[in-house]
């Protein structure tokens, strides 16, 4: 496996990002376009726990995606500040994601501002995530097609990406966004076609923001406990029309097979998988 560091930029210009970024579906990390938010200085465990402790939150563990009732289902709800405890106390599994914490707190929302850097920005889902050191995000790209801005805070996150001209290498789970590699332990003897995967990589800081084009497929580490927030935008009709496609197929598909087979869809889907990327 190949991988090139993404170029971290300052004072990156919407001409400039869109003809050496956008267009080309190239990722980069800015190191200025959150600089003007409060929420850079502002939002800091101290300041959840403190202010929104109190709030209920579902958390996640590595079971959430395997097949049967429990698919995609959150493996417990717990007190905000209890779970920013619990990550600050050192490694763990348990991650919050997909959640949008304004619904529940607006008075965060004056925190943060529009990003201007392109068009086609969805105020409606800004996602935050959190997780422990050692956690991680399994690789998969994002079922809407957008394009994600990712805004770091406190701490340190590793992120690889890949095209999708590289799913053939990655064992691709059919009707799925995911992958069956893991990219934690990328094993090229047990996935021999990983040997030909070229990727990106980059380790996002407190203050920077990770631009992961469409579909990108992406993996991310917890170095430490922490959280980002990660904004989507879809610049065109096409695009957006893409997403609602892909977000009705793969649900109709992909959910309506495991609620009728449980665990050996899951097995069906790893099966093809291994047959796709052996077929190379």
């Amino acid at each position: 496996m190949k991988l090139t560091p993404i170029e971290k930029v300052s004072g990156l210009t919407r001409e400039r990002f869109r003809l050496e970024y956008l267009d080309p579906l190239k990722p980069v990390v800015f190191k200025d376009l959150m600089n003007d938010w409060p929420a850079k200085e502002l939002w800091t465990f101290d300041y959840f726990k403190s202010k929104y402790g109190h709030l209920l939150v579902p958390v996640y563990d590595t079971s959430f995606s395997k097949g049967g009732k429990s698919y995609m289902s959150p493996t417990g709800i717990m007190k905000f500040g209890d779970y920013i405890e619990f990550i600050q106390q050192g490694p763990t599994q348990l991650r919050i994601f997909l959640w949008n914490i304004f619904k529940h707190a607006p008075a965060l929302i004056h925190d943060i501002k529009n990003l201007n850097i392109m068009d086609g920005f969805y105020n409606e889902f800004p996602f935050m995530f959190f997780g422990g050191q050692g956690s991680f995000t399994k690789i998969h790209y994002d079922l809407d097609c957008s394009h994600v801005f990712l805004n770091q805070f406190q701490t340190k996150k590793r992120i690889w990406l890949f095209d999708q001209e590289q799913s053939k290498y990655l064992y691709h789970i059919p009707y799925t966004v995911g992958c069956l590699v893991d990219m934690t332990d990328p094993d090229e003897s047990k996935y021999p076609s990983l040997q030909f995967v070229e990727g990106w990589e980059t380790i996002l800081e407190h203050g920077e923001t990770l631009f992961i084009p469409s579909m990108y497929w992406h993996h991310i580490d917890y170095l430490e406990g922490g959280f980002s927030i990660s904004l989507r935008a879809s610049n065109t009709i096409a695009l957006k029309l893409k997403g609602a496609v892909h977000i009705a197929k793969h649900l109709a598909v992909d959910r309506g097979m495991n609620y009728l087979l449980g665990q050996k869809w899951m097995d069906l889907k790893i099966n093809m998988a291994k047959r796709n990327a052996n077929n190379l």
